[in-house]
């Protein structure tokens, strides 16, 4: 038993290797809901077997390869491990770059058309299953501004798929029930100029002329803390304070207690609409200024890899 198994053994290995994504980036697409979709996979060169994979959902109007290049999450991908998948939204032609998400009531083309984004999602990761081993019960969602939005949507709707979420600049449009307790941390800046933290309607976007309607974000925090079952009021740390640039800058950490699931947030004073720590110094004059006050890739790994060994 053991020369054969020792015999058989050359032969296995290459079988797993074939099995595994090369590392680097891969473009991938698929058919869902009577559309062609895409999505952009980031493979780390030590990535697990199977892999945690963290699904990082763009901005309204913008779409994956954007996104990518914006939230620098890849360098942190490579150190740790994990795979990361940023997928496509919607727009109105097949080459459209000003992509959106159908997140409930917002956003654009995608909520205007009812398109099937959690759908999309879910076959995506049967997709991506398929191609490289996955760890199903290590499956998180971040997202920025519209796409920190549909992460709510996944959470509430497909706590099946998703272990965690992580929306950053965007409060929860869905009116759906959400089905179980989620661990969930949101990043947030008081001072967003497009996603209103106190809520109410949004500036104009570029171009469209098209505004949103903002929940509050405590609002939004208070649906998930009756939802993840927690016990008493939030209650604040104190701030970390900016250096530079960011030196007005503050991050104070909150936190609920007695949770079912994890409820945590970062509450950004000075930051615009941004992705703390992303490329700085983009469109600024639209999204106000950045900010390394905290970086937003390494918290919401944190968190992830905490709510993973629940």
């Amino acid at each position: 038993m053991r020369l054969a198994a020792l015999l058989f053994a050359p032969l296995v290995a290459p079988l797993l290797a074939h099995g595994a994504l090369e590392p680097g980036d891969h473009t991938f697409t698929l058919k869902h809901g009577g559309r062609e979709r895409s999505y952009i996979v980031h493979v780390p060169p030590n990535a697990a077997q199977p892999a945690a994979v963290v699904i990082s959902l763009h901005g309204g109007g913008g779409n994956a390869a954007a996104h990518q290049a914006y939230v620098r999450t890849d360098a942190l991908a490579d150190r740790e491990g994990f795979v990361v998948v940023y997928p496509n939204g919607t727009g109105p032609t097949a080459a459209a770059k000003l992509l959106t998400w159908n997140a409930g009531t917002c956003c654009g083309y995608a909520q205007a058309h009812d398109v099937d984004d959690v759908g999309f999602v879910a076959a995506l990761l049967d997709d991506l299953a398929a191609r490289t081993p996955i760890d199903a019960k290590r499956v998180f969602a971040t997202g920025m501004s519209n796409g920190a939005m549909m992460s709510y949507r996944l959470g509430a709707e497909r706590p099946d798929r998703i272990a965690a979420i992580a929306p950053v600049a965007g409060a929860m449009v869905f009116a759906g029930a959400i089905r179980q307790p989620v661990p969930v941390l949101h990043i947030h800046s008081v001072d967003d100029p497009r996603a209103l933290y106190a809520g109410g309607w949004g500036p104009p976007f570029p171009m469209t002329q098209q505004r949103v309607l903002h929940p509050a974000v405590e609002a939004t925090l208070a649906r998930w803390a009756k939802a993840n079952r927690c016990q008493g009021e939030p209650r604040a740390a104190e701030p970390i304070h900016g250096t530079g640039a960011a030196a007005s800058h503050t991050a104070t950490p909150v936190a609920w207690a007695g949770c079912a699931a994890p409820l945590r947030h970062w509450k950004l004073t000075g930051a615009g609409h941004v992705w703390p720590g992303g490329q700085p110094k983009t469109l600024t004059r639209i999204l106000g200024p950045g900010t390394d006050v905290i970086d937003a890739n390494e918290e919401i790994w944190r968190f992830f890899s905490l709510a993973a060994r629940r």
